[in-house]
């Protein structure tokens, strides 16, 4: 007897629910910009080494493009499209346009996504790579240019706005904009239900 390949599934994304059948290979990053048209998550590298399709599942930051859809189903997805309140922007969107954290902008919204979990998990107690003490007791470290930049690793800008990047980040998370001359190096590696049509 042959297994199904597909399912019907329900994605909380952004507060609202939708229902669609998907094939079971078919990603997170699909499923969100090809039968969602929520194209505001980018794709990039389809390998999960870019950080453009960066999200929010369960409040922690993945790469939509290795997350199968049927693997997030009852999980609280959320996308750039739902990081904003109403008209009012997330801390993050706002700083990364006062301190031109972007220029052509295609990778920003997985910057955005992943600085948002990358503060909460600083916030956590997390250690990074860099971080001297890595005691639990310790708690959070300094959230330096280089803690800053080690954290963002996985997010890639091709057109190197890592500086305003890592000073966009600092200032939304209440650090500061004086990251110092470290900040000249480059970051290193809801409501209803909608019906999606087949």
């Amino acid at each position: 007897m042959a297994l199904p390949t597909s399912s019907v599934i329900t994605l909380k994304i952004n507060g609202e629910k939708y229902t669609l059948p998907v094939d079971h290979r078919t990603t997170l990053l699909d499923a969100l910009r090809e039968r969602l048209d929520l194209t505001g998550t980018k794709k990039g590298c389809d390998q999960g080494q870019c950080g453009a399709c960066t999200v929010l599942l369960d409040g922690r930051r993945t790469v939509a493009c290795l997350q199968l859809a049927v693997a997030a189903e009852g999980r609280e997805i959320t996308t750039i499209e739902g990081v904003a309140d109403g008209e009012q922007l997330h801390p993050l969107q706002q700083a990364f346009l006062d301190l031109d954290g972007f220029q052509c902008g295609y990778c920003t919204p997985g910057q955005i996504c992943s600085a948002i979990g990358m503060i909460q998990e600083h916030a956590a107690g997390w250690p990074s790579a860099v971080t001297d003490d890595v005691r639990p007791e310790a708690g959070p470290p300094p959230l330096t240019a280089g803690e800053i930049r080690e954290r963002m690793s996985g997010n890639l800008c091709r057109c190197g706005a890592y500086v305003s990047i890592v000073e966009a980040v600092a200032r939304a998370a209440g650090a500061g904009t004086d990251t110092g001359a470290a900040s000249a190096a480059p970051i290193s590696s809801g409501a209803g239900t909608k019906e999606a049509v087949a």
